[in-house]
């Protein structure tokens, strides 16, 4: 399945990365996030997949965010670890198991704060194209 292997993927290379692991103060990538989560953090959201395939070829076109959770004063952390992420997922040659990743690209991110008054929250929209192997 190849949303489970770009998840994987998406997964290593955030930390794997030690700009990414240097901003967050360690490896804080959930994908189920602990209770007692220390912050800042990233979580892996939303992830949809659409069939793109044509006549002659099949694949998959993948949605995906990455969230940044930051209790830092102000939006500063939270802008710096979304430009972390997108330096290292933007144009990246991830390595799939059972499929070719054709591309992947941040569509579009954002930072606001999160209801609870305290947190920001940013988010990094990235849309990927996979191809079976």
């Amino acid at each position: 399945m190849s949303a489970w292997a770009l998840q994987r993927a998406v997964y290593a290379a955030l930390s794997n990365d030690a700009s990414v692991i240097g901003l967050l103060g360690g490896s804080r990538i959930h994908d189920d996030v602990p209770q007692s989560a220390d912050f800042p953090f990233i979580t892996l959201g939303t992830a949809a997949v659409s069939d793109w395939s044509t006549g002659t070829e099949t694949g998959l076109e993948h949605r995906l965010d990455v969230h940044v959770w930051s209790r830092y004063a102000g939006k500063r952390e939270a802008f710096e670890v979304i430009d972390a992420v997108r330096a290292v997922l933007h144009d990246a040659a991830l390595s799939l198991k059972g499929a070719q990743l054709v591309n992947l690209r941040c569509q579009s991110f954002e930072v606001r704060r999160d209801e609870d008054g305290e947190t920001y929250h940013g988010v990094a929209r990235f849309r990927a194209v996979t191809e079976p192997t």
